[in-house]
């Protein structure tokens, strides 16, 4: 434990984590956001995807040991972590093991977790938010599987399989 505070400068664990956690979120939206939009072949959509899902993984394990020390104040943290994980987990796996409607497992696996990386960031900051801090905090719970879940209904119609 001396030499991870050593190696950490005499800074928090918990605050290095945060700030990790804080730029690889930032990274998932960005990149989410640029596989999203981009042509569906190898190259752009695949970089942007592999980045996303990079970043998904450092932003999942300092979610989870975050949780883990603070576990009294944020255990449900832990929980929501799995949950968003396995979308994107589930959306990876898909496309690399090609198994039967790959394709559909893909896009609600990646989006899904999308709609969990951007419900954290509302939860979280929107409280800091003038005007937008007045709104229920329910609201930010919900609205991103709200607006979220039809589109990955329309994107799964417009890529299923033509018989």
């Amino acid at each position: 434990m001396i030499f991870l505070v050593w190696i950490l400068g005499g800074w928090c664990l918990f605050s290095v984590l945060l700030g990790i956690h804080i730029v690889t979120g930032a990274v998932c939206l960005v990149s989410g956001l640029f596989a999203m939009f981009a042509k569906k072949r190898k190259g752009r959509h695949t970089v942007a995807g592999e980045i996303y899902h990079g970043a998904y993984v450092l932003v999942f394990v300092t979610a989870l040991v975050m949780s883990v020390l603070h576990w009294q104040e944020s255990q449900y943290l832990f929980y929501i972590a799995l949950f968003s994980y396995g979308f994107a987990f589930y959306g990876y796996v898909a496309v690399k093991r090609k198994w039967r409607n790959w394709l559909g497992a893909h896009i609600g696996g990646m989006l899904g977790s999308y709609i969990g990386i951007v419900t954290a960031t509302l939860v979280v900051n929107v409280p800091r938010i003038p005007v937008l801090n007045e709104w229920p905090v329910l609201v930010f719970w919900l609205l991103p599987t709200v607006v979220g879940t039809p589109l990955i209904l329309r994107v799964g119609r417009q890529y299923r399989p033509r018989r």
